[in-house]
C-alpha cells in the first residue's frame, strides 16, 4: 500500500479537520493538503516522474515539506529528503548518488535540477499504486564515519514504524499536534505519516528550526504537542524552560532519541517538566523503531531498579525483534530484525552486505539485554576504547562526569598511547561560572568508576563538535587530538 494513501482517506473523511500550521496560524486544512499533494502528483506526471524516480527535497521545515513529502508518495516517486543546514556540495552529492531527476527547495536553496516549492502543479493524481517492498524514501545516513549512505525506506517499513508508535510510543488523537523542532528529513519526518493517519495538526515553528522559547510557547498556546528531540535539544529545552520559569504547559510527548542521553540530564528533565517524555532507539536502517522506554518507566522512581531501566533504551518495540550477539547481561553487538528493517543501501552491495547477515541488521552498535529484554547500549563499536587489552566503553565515563556539578556536557574519546594501546580523554564543556578543575574531576571519577577507565586528560571546550542532526562527531575530536 502507498503510504499517501493514508491522507486521501483521511481528507475523505476529517476534510475540514485542520492540518497545517505555520506557527499558530492555520493554512490548510485536510482536504486542501490532500488536493495540494494530489495536484503535485499529477504535476510530476506530466513530467514523466513516477513510480520509482528520485525527487529530492532540500528545505527547512515548512507546511510546503509536507504537502511536498506526500505529493512525491502520491506520484509513486521516491523521496530524497536532504537537511536544510547541509552544505549545497554535500546535497549535490547525495542528488548525484540517488539520481534524482529534480529537488524541491526553499529559501533560496540551492540545488540540482532545483524546481521552489509550489512551482509544479496538475491535475490532480488518483494515488499510485505500491506494493509494500516499493521505497519510499531514500534516508541518507548522516555520514558521521564517512559519505552518508541512502538507506531505502519502503512503504512497509514506514507502515509498521507508522503502528509501532502509538502502540509503543504514544497514542495520536485528532486533537494532538506534532510539531516539527527537528528536521522533517530525518526522524521528525519519520513520524509525519501516523499523525496524518490520525487526522492531527502538523505544526512548523515560523523559525524553520529548533527554538526552544518558541517550542514552549507554541505549545502553550496549541497543546497537546508531540515531538521529536535529540538529546542535545532536550537540554536546551530544559534550560530555556528552567530560565524563563516555564512548567512545559501543553507538552503531551517529547520522543528523544538519535544518541546517548544520559541519566543526569533525563532526570532533570523530568524533574522540570514532568512525565512527559518517551525514549526511542533506532537507526535510519530501522526507523524509530528498535526499542522503546515508556514514559512512565522514564518517570518512574518506585522500581527497584529504576535507575538501571533509566539508563537503557527500553524494550524491543513490537514489530522487530532485537538480540545481542553475547549472553544475557555481556556486551555484544546489537541486531535487530523485522518489518521495519530496510532491505538494503541504494546502489551500495557491498555495504548491505556487512550489515544484513542470516536475517539480521548488524547495527554497529555495542550493548546489553538484561532477563526482562530492556536494552543498554554502551557505544557504537568504533567508539570503543581498548587500554591495556580491556574494554572501555565511553559512554560509562560520559555518565560518571555528567555527574560532576561543573559538567555541563562531555565527550570521551581514546588517545594513542605506546604504553597501553589508547588513552582514555575527555573533552569537557563547564557550566556557566565554573572553571575545569583536573582534580576534582579525577577524584569524582575514581568514585564512581574503576581506576583504569578514568580519563588520563581533561581538555576544557566551549563546545562539542556536532553535526547537523546534534550528534557529537566524535571523529573531529580526535582530528582535534592528533
Amino acid at each position: 500500500m502507498n503510504i499517501a494513501e493514508w491522507l486521501s482517506r483521511v481528507a475523505a473523511t476529517r476534510g475540514a479537520a485542520p492540518a497545517l500550521l505555520l506557527g499558530a496560524e492555520v493554512v490548510s486544512d485536510y482536504a486542501g493538503f490532500a488536493a495540494a499533494s494530489a495536484k503535485l502528483a499529477g504535476g510530476l506526471k506530466s513530467r514523466g516522474i513516477g513510480p520509482g524516480d528520485r525527487v529530492g527535497i532540500f528545505a527547512q521545515n515548512c507546511p510546503d515539506y509536507l504537502v511536498t513529502l506526500f505529493g512525491i508518495w502520491w506520484a509513486g516517486a521516491i523521496a530524497v529528503p536532504i537537511n536544510a543546514k547541509l552544505h549545497p556540495k554535500e546535497a549535490a552529492w547525495i542528488l548525484a548518488d540517488a539520481g534524482a531527476t529534480l529537488c524541491f527547495t526553499g529559501d533560496g536553496k540551492e540545488a540540482r535540477n532545483a524546481v521552489p516549492f509550489g512551482s509544479i502543479s496538475g491535475t490532480a493524481a488518483r494515488v499510485a499504486d505500491c506494493a509494500r517492498d516499493d521505497v519510499a524514501w531514500l534516508f541518507y545516513t548522516s555520514g558521521t564515519t564517512g559519505k552518508p549512505k541512502g538507506v531505502q525506506i519502503t512503504h512497509g517499513m514506514l507502515a509498521a514504524a507508522s503502528l509501532c508508535y502509538p502502540v509503543d510510543v504514544d497514542p495520536v488523537r485528532p486533537e494532538d499536534a506534532a510539531l516539527y523542532a527537528a528536521p522533517m528529513s530525518h526522524g521528525a519526518g519519520v513520524y509525519a505519516p501516523i499523525h496524518v493517519r490520525m487526522g492531527a495538526r502538523h505544526i512548523s515553528p515560523r523559525s524553520a528550526g529548533f527554538d526552544p522559547g518558541e517550542v514552549l510557547e507554541l505549545s502553550e498556546r496549541l497543546g497537546p504537542t508531540s515531538m521529536f528531540m535529540a538529546p542535545t535539544m532536550v537540554r536546551r529545552l530544559v534550560d530555556t524552560a528552567k530560565a524563563q520559569g516555564r512548567s512545559g504547559a501543553g507538552i503531551k510527548t517529547v520522543v528523544y532519541g538519535g544518541g546517548p542521553m544520559y541519566r543526569a540530564d533525563i532526570e532533570e528533565a523530568v524533574a522540570v517538566l514532568g512525565p512527559r517524555f518517551v525514549q526511542i532507539y533506532g537507526q535510519g536502517e530501522c526507523p524509530m523503531t528498535i526499542t522503546a522506554l515508556s514514559r512512565n518507566e522514564v518517570a518512574d522512581r518506585s522500581h527497584p531498579r529504576w535507575a538501571e531501566r533509566l539508563q537503557s533504551v527500553g524494550r524491543a518495540q513490537s514489530c522487530v525483534e532485537v538480540a545481542v550477539d553475547a549472553p544475557t547481561g555481556e556486551v555484544g553487538e546489537i541486531m535487530v530484525k523485522g518489518a521495519a528493517v530496510m532491505p538494503g543501501y541504494w546502489n551500495n552491495p557491498e555495504a548491505t552486505a556487512k550489515a544484513l547477515q542470516d536475517g539480521w541488521l548488524r547495527t554497529g552498535d555495542v550493548g546489553w539485554l538484561d532477563p526482562d529484554g530492556y536494552l543498554t547500549l554502551q557505544d557504537r563499536s568504533k567508539d570503543v576504547i581498548i587500554s591495556g587489552g580491556s574494554n572501555i566503553y565511553t559512554r560509562e565515563v560520559e555518565e560518571a562526569l555528567l555527574t560532576h556539578p561543573s559538567v555541563h556536557e562531555v565527550s570521551v574519546v581514546g588517545r594513542a598511547s605506546e604504553e597501553w594501546g589508547e588513552d582514555v580523554v575527555a573533552f569537557v564543556v563547564c557550566r556557566p561560572g565554573q572553571d575545569l578543575d583536573e582534580a576534582a574531576l579525577d577524584t569524582h571519577c575514581l568514585d564512581q568508576i574503576a581506576r583504569f577507565k578514568r580519563p588520563k586528560a581533561y581538555f576544557p571546550v566551549q563546545e562539542l563538535p556536532k553535526n547537523n542532526y546534534g550528534k557529537v562527531l566524535k571523529t573531529r575530536l580526535r582530528e582535534m587530538l592528533s
